[in-house]
C-alpha cells in the first residue's frame, strides 16, 4: 500500500503500547501470505539476537539487532513503521514454511491485504 492502511497502523501500534505477542495476523506482502503473531519491535529484536548469538557462524551478526541505537522503533507520538512477527509461517500450498514458524519483518506500506488471525493446517 502506498498509503498505509490506519487500521493495521494502529493495531500494530496496540502490540507496541502493551508489549503483547498474542496479536495472530495474517498478511499478503508482494503475493506472499505471511501469517503468525506480532510481537514489539524490542521483543522481536532481542529474540533474532539470542538465535544469532547461538550460532557460531551468524553470532558476529547479533549485535545488529541488539544494537538500539539502530532500531527503527518510533519514538512517542510516532506510527510504527514495519510488523514484528514471530511464530510465523509464509503459506505456501497446503503447509507453511518454516514448519516451526520464523521471524520475519514486513513493511506496513507492503502490505496489501490482511486479516486478524493466523491460519492453520489440516490434512482434510
Amino acid at each position: 500500500m502506498s498509503n498505509p492502511d490506519e487500521m493495521l497502523v494502529a493495531l500494530s501500534a496496540a502490540v507496541e503500547n502493551e508489549r503483547s505477542n498474542q496479536m495472530s495476523l495474517t498478511v499478503v506482502v508482494g503475493g506472499a501470505v505471511i501469517t503468525g503473531r506480532l510481537a514489539p519491535e524490542a521483543v522481536w529484536r532481542e529474540r533474532v539476537a539470542e538465535v544469532l548469538k547461538a550460532s557460531d557462524r551468524l553470532g558476529p551478526f547479533a549485535d545488529v539487532f541488539a544494537d538500539d541505537r539502530r532500531a527503527g522503533r518510533p519514538g512517542r507520538g510516532e506510527e510504527p513503521t514495519h510488523l514484528h512477527f514471530h511464530l510465523a509461517r509464509i503459506l505456501q500450498g497446503s503447509f507453511g514454511i518454516p514448519e516451526t514458524g520464523g521471524m520475519y519483518r514486513v513493511a506496513i506500506k507492503d502490505v496489501s491485504a490482511w486479516t486478524v488471525g493466523d491460519f492453520s493446517y489440516s490434512d482434510q
